[in-house]
């Protein structure tokens, strides 16, 4: 698959329309509003943001682009979600690429090293003192607990070493938490915790492997919103989505 296939399908979708074939949306500013199809609710906390071409719901935290959104709603995978939206709009895709089992096995360790750091987010949330802040948050939020860990929410504490200290201990080693984008590399060649005191949302693939996170800051922290860096795991045109 070619990026300007995903350019050229994502130019022709246009995701109110696509959704509106889904959810009977109505106008809320500049903006549209519904119930969100992938959680029961009876005050609409789904949002379709045509300037940005995304969707999120404020209710369960589902979010994406037109091609998460049809990878959600059809049960589809991200290629075959891309083929649908494709035929769709009359545009004929680059046949996909020959197995390379090197690059399968990499991108298996980047997705094991996600899962163990969505778990340990969900950890620190539920069962520390550091996890009160996002607590209190999706309380004020009306998020339930149910809901959250159905979607496996979590937090990154205000700590620049406790996820590298931890992932560490479990094999990994500081080039692949890079390569995950879990951490960042300083000029001198250390590294750090890239979330910070945030409230984690997993992004998963059809599979239902954690393929990145989308953060959300507390406080004034800046930026308010930091999503995991493009990895080869993780494409960031596919699959980035805000969250607030």
């Amino acid at each position: 698959m070619q990026r300007d296939d995903l350019e050229r399908v994502r130019d022709a979708t246009d995701i109110v329309e696509l959704i509106s074939s889904y959810v009977a949306l109505r106008k809320a500013g500049k903006n549209f509003k519904g119930l969100c199809p992938f959680h029961q609710e009876k005050t609409p906390s789904f949002i379709v943001f045509p300037e940005t071409q995304t969707f999120h719901c404020f209710g369960c935290g589902a979010g994406g682009d037109a091609i998460g959104f049809v990878m959600r709603a059809e049960n589809l995978s991200f290629r075959e979600a891309l083929e649908r939206l494709a035929e769709r709009a009359g545009i004929t895709l680059t046949p996909s690429r020959p197995p390379d089992p090197e690059l399968d096995a990499r991108l298996l360790r980047l997705a094991e090293l996600n899962a163990l750091a969505a778990a340990w987010f969900s950890h620190v949330l539920w069962n520390t003192a550091h996890g009160e802040p996002g607590r209190r948050l999706l309380e004020q939020r009306g998020v339930d607990r149910d809901t959250a860990e159905r979607f496996q929410l979590g937090f990154a504490p205000e700590s620049w070493d406790t996820l590298l200290g931890h992932l560490t201990r479990q094999g990994a080693t500081p080039d692949e938490l890079v390569e995950a984008g879990l951490a960042g590399r300083r000029d001198d060649g250390s590294v750090y915790d890239r979330f910070r005191y945030r409230l984690m949302f997993p992004i998963r693939d059809r599979d239902g492997r954690v393929i990145g996170f989308g953060a959300r800051a507390l406080g004034d922290a800046q930026p308010k919103y930091l999503n995991s860096p493009q990895t080869p795991l993780f494409d960031k045109s596919a699959s980035l989505y805000g969250i607030d």
